[in-house]
């Protein structure tokens, strides 16, 4: 900048152009995603009952359908993220969506109980996806607004889980649970259907060095939106650094030659890291006290949610009375359709709650409240409860991991460079399945096997611990630009 050009990221052009109707088409096709993947976790608390009577399995056969889902999407959350982050975020989600609608479709076909493991399995794997699609989204949203809009992006998971829950309700009794997998697909199959009208992230583009095609995509914005780009020439974060970089060791040579013979910096671009350096870099001295702890409270995200939706079935439909011989007529004759359905609705003052205190409190403290109030709402199901009093405390809880799930998927994307972003936010996820793969079998297990109040404090143990390890987190994101390099992110730390 000494010479007197003018130089402008892909932050500062998104803040100058503000968000308007393009944001709003990129936010429609996301949502949409979000939307499949809500509904394909949710069908899961209704499908494993039917299809245990339909196939004639045990109970942890049932349970296995579940788990299935969580082991795809563990392999599938690592692999996208680095597909996404070295080959681009739409090769990623077109990657995703056809895995997704592909196998959901046919798991609405399969004849035996080996064939629909193998099948929702797959579904799992294209499922762990998701995180590419927020961090797409992101992407393009100017920073003093990200807070605000991501917190709206997490609505389309919502509107999912109601809608599931309304099409269960209203599927189930009289077409069937293949009917209810066959029709949960079609979200999936709509971000196909639209993929050729969904633009590459030009913060990806910048860090490649494609800054051609990030200024044609950066332009679109700005013709849909009615504003103009920045004047002058569209730099990354990278080059900035390149610059300060080689102006620093032009002075220092003079001095000391020998200390400044390495001055590029070591994560030039991600393009030739494979997933073994992408994961070096997710724990290296920069990035590994917030990678790991993201992974514990995504984790104890994941095990909780899901943990909820399960035992909003588990303690409402007679299985709270633990009389053995009952156990399975009674789930055929109440699947608990209209408890869930009531219980969907608590994540929209989920939502709000998130829309109003994660850029006023900030996205550490609105957490960590969140995680400690879901504690005291669950608290009293350590013994058996009326089923009115139950209902109402796991409606509590629902809203408060609603929330921390909400506000964890803004932060997570905002702690990592774009280098990295989608790998560790990928990986982040990752280890939520392995939190979402076990509860079924371990917490709701317990409740199978007449022990609630073991399985109440396992929950109370997992979500209390996870607000530990968000009050832990090195740094608040709030207001906070995205940074491409490790470097440059650790230097925003201080802001």
């Amino acid at each position: 900048m000494g010479d007197g050009s003018l130089e402008y990221t892909v932050d500062e052009a998104l803040v100058a152009m503000g968000f308007g109707k393009f944001q709003i088409l990129v936010l429609a096709y996301a949502g949409m995603g979000w939307i499949s993947e809500a509904m394909e976790m949710m069908l899961l608390s209704f499908v494993g009952p039917a299809a245990q009577s339909a196939c004639g399995v045990s109970s942890q056969q049932e349970s296995f359908i579940t788990s299935v889902v969580f082991a795809g999407m563990l392999v599938g959350a690592y692999s996208w993220g680095i597909v996404s982050d070295k080959h681009g975020r739409r090769k990623g989600f077109l990657i995703t969506a056809t895995i997704t609608s592909g196998a959901g479709f046919l798991s609405a076909l399969s004849p035996n109980y080996t064939s629909l493991i193998l099948l929702r399995c797959l579904v799992g794997v294209g499922l762990g996806g998701g995180p590419v699609l927020s961090s797409w989204f992101l992407e393009f949203i100017p920073a003093p607004n990200r807070g605000a809009w991501m917190v709206i992006f997490s609505a389309f998971w919502t509107l999912g889980t109601i809608l599931e829950a309304s099409l269960a309700w209203f599927v189930m009794p009289t077409l069937g649970w293949r009917w209810l997998l066959g029709l949960s697909s079609l979200p999936s199959s709509l971000l196909l259907v639209f993929y050729w009208v969904a633009p590459e992230s030009p913060r990806y583009l910048c860090l490649k060095g494609r800054t051609t095609e990030a200024i044609n995509i950066l332009e679109r914005v700005a013709r849909l939106n009615g504003t103009k780009l920045p004047s002058g020439n569209l730099v990354s974060d990278l080059k900035i650094e390149l610059s300060e970089k080689s102006t620093l060791s032009e002075d220092a040579r003079l001095i000391s030659p020998a200390e400044n013979e390495d001055t590029s910096p070591k994560e030039m671009d991600s393009s030739d890291m494979g997933g073994i350096s992408s994961l070096s870099m997710l724990l290296s001295p920069k990035l590994v006290r917030s990678t790991l702890l993201l992974w514990v409270v995504f984790f104890g995200n994941a095990f909780s949610y899901y943990g909820l939706v399960l035992l909003t079935t588990e303690l409402t439909n007679g299985h709270s009375k633990c009389t053995p011989d009952k156990l399975e007529s009674d789930k055929l004759q109440d699947t608990g359709y209209r408890d869930v359905f009531i219980a969907s609705f608590a994540e929209l003052p989920g939502l709000l709650i998130s829309a109003a205190t994660v850029d006023r409190l900030g996205r550490k403290l609105s957490m960590s409240a969140m995680f400690f109030l879901c504690c005291i709402f669950l608290l009293p199901l350590v013994i058996q409860q009326s089923q009115g009093l139950t209902t109402s405390l796991l409606f509590g809880a629902r809203i408060c991991i609603t929330a921390t799930f909400t506000i964890v998927y803004i932060y997570a994307p905002e702690i990592y460079p774009t280098s990295v972003r989608t790998t560790g936010v990928g990986v982040a996820s990752a280890m939520g399945r392995i939190g979402g793969m076990i509860c079924p079998l371990v917490a709701v297990g317990l409740v199978h096997g007449c022990h609630q109040t073991a399985s109440i404090l396992l929950f109370e143990i997992v979500i209390f611990l996870s607000g530990v390890c968000v009050l832990l987190f090195p740094f608040e994101t709030k207001g906070r630009e995205l940074s491409d390099t490790v470097s440059s992110n650790s230097n925003n730390q201080g802001q």
